[in-house]
């Protein structure tokens, strides 16, 4: 990393943002690059967890927060995914209690999460400690048609607190703003929003709850349309939001246009919220969990680098980087990833500046990898022809990072390459569950908080498959 110039690095507002207090602390803490580029190691002793403080009411929040999104199942996989396997409520207690005594305090959940059944496993694993020891955040998950009007909007509210055994929320949020375009009869994605939230008073009633102090902490997340986080942020007179939750991570920081023409950067997002002293709460570190399981030529760059760091705790890092970010979510269904995430962040160890730079070099060789941005969240399902839409992209995503995806049949690796694909595409997706089934409905696209044309990429993935198997790829 000797000429950083070269990879035209547009950062203007970039180590402001950043802190430069920050980067210096870092710099005489863990030492600057030398000329060849090296940093020293994240690799430490674990000690104190990382803490931010909350400056609209001083709560002491855990940078690492536990997002119970992936929850672990009996059968040893994630609840809510490929199976209807229940929740493995011993487990999940296991890994709140482990969180827990090393200085995780914030756990975010919601109704939606792992079948329904996230609140209630959550409100388990945590009544079993005091009260005062951890924040809990959830959200009014009102995504269908049928969950917009007041009343049943107002079930899932008082439910909540019935699921999570509390008699407040520490952190509530809007979920999902910026979705729901064309989906639901609405055309917009502030249609969507003004009928889940606005016209049935649900967003009135949420600000007298705050009042009331069961909600202790008022914000939303945000998903697409820019149109609808500008408008929120414009009426922070009126709502005064206490935190929102965003997208951020070291590609999406300048090239979330570049993954997908509708998504905002995170530079935009970041600094909106900073200039109106919005704690901002962060989701995707790992964007969907691509940058822990990157291209096997960027794995390297990041190895040489520093052998001893994972690849998703450079993400997880960066995340943590930004003095305005209260708290960094990561779904950890496995104990080894609770560790390794308590590692990352017992304490942070800031990133310096030239570790700013090669995670953006990084970011643009990771753009040449023509990977579909599906996270894996399953809001497109189901589709009602049956396809498993995140399988199918998951094992597109996996081959594209293996160099497993032939461009013609003149590579020297076709062969190989093409029975990769195949066999695995078989073993991974069953087949009345695969691509070739889309018949272009477009139910799932207007769901995907990527807002990825579904159907397209289905369609640009079978007749791949097809080429594959009968012998025509050129």
């Amino acid at each position: 990393m000797k000429n950083n110039k070269k990879h035209k690095i547009t950062r203007r507002s970039f180590l402001k943002l950043v802190g430069a207090g920050s980067v210096a602390v870092a710099a005489a803490s863990v030492g600057c690059s030398g000329p060849e580029g090296k940093t020293s190691s994240a690799k430490k002793q674990r000690g104190q967890m990382t803490y931010r403080i909350n400056p609209k009411n001083n709560d002491k929040v855990s940078l690492l927060g536990f997002g119970m999104m992936r929850l672990p199942a009996i059968d040893g996989n994630a609840a809510g995914k490929k199976n209807d396997s229940p929740i493995d409520q011993k487990q999940v207690n296991r890994l709140v209690d482990h969180a827990i005594e090393n200085g995780v305090n914030y756990f975010d959940t919601s109704p939606s999460y792992c079948k329904g059944e996230s609140e209630t496993s959550t409100g388990i694993a945590l009544h079993r400690h005091p009260r005062e020891s951890y924040f809990i955040a959830t959200k009014l998950s009102n995504f269908s048609r049928e969950k917009w009007s007041r009343a049943a909007s107002m079930e899932m509210y008082r439910n909540s607190f019935k699921r999570l055994q509390v008699d407040y929320i520490d952190y509530y949020l809007l979920h999902g703003v910026g979705m729901g375009a064309g989906q639901n009869g609405v055309e917009t994605a502030m249609e969507a929003l003004n009928a889940r939230y606005f016209d049935n008073g649900m967003l009135d009633f949420l600000l007298e709850e705050r009042k009331a102090g069961r909600i202790r902490n008022l914000g939303f997340s945000y998903h697409g349309d820019i149109a609808v986080f500008d408008y929120l942020l414009s009426q922070h007179d009126k709502y005064k939001w206490d935190f929102v939750q965003i997208q951020l991570n070291y590609v999406d920081w300048l090239h979330a246009k570049e993954v997908n023409p509708r998504n905002t950067n995170a530079e935009y997002l970041y600094a909106e919220l900073e200039k109106r002293n919005i704690p901002a709460v962060i989701m995707e570190p790992l964007l969907g969990g691509r940058l822990a399981t990157l291209p096997d030529h960027v794995v390297e760059t990041l190895k040489q680098r520093v052998p001893d760091s994972s690849v998703a705790s450079w993400a997880f890092r960066y995340a943590g980087n930004f003095p305005n970010v209260l708290t960094v979510l990561s779904g950890m269904t496995y104990m080894e990833h609770l560790e390794e995430n308590l590692d990352t962040y017992s304490p942070l160890v800031n990133l310096t500046k030239d570790d700013l730079e090669f995670l953006e070099y990084v970011a643009q060789l990771m753009l040449k990898y023509p990977t579909i941005p599906c996270n894996d969240c399953k809001y497109c399902m189901p589709c009602p022809y049956g396809i498993d839409i995140p399988a199918v992209f998951v094992h597109y995503n996996k081959c594209v990072n293996e160099g497993n995806v032939p461009s013609s049949a003149q590579d020297p690796e076709y062969a190989r390459e093409r029975k990769a694909f195949l066999v695995g595409y078989d073993r991974s997706v069953p087949r009345l569950r695969q691509a070739n089934h889309c018949i272009g409905c477009n139910q799932c696209a207007p769901h995907c908080p990527q807002a990825i044309d579904i159907p397209s990429e289905l369609h640009r993935i079978d007749g791949f498959v097809e080429s594959l198997k009968q012998g025509t790829l050129i």
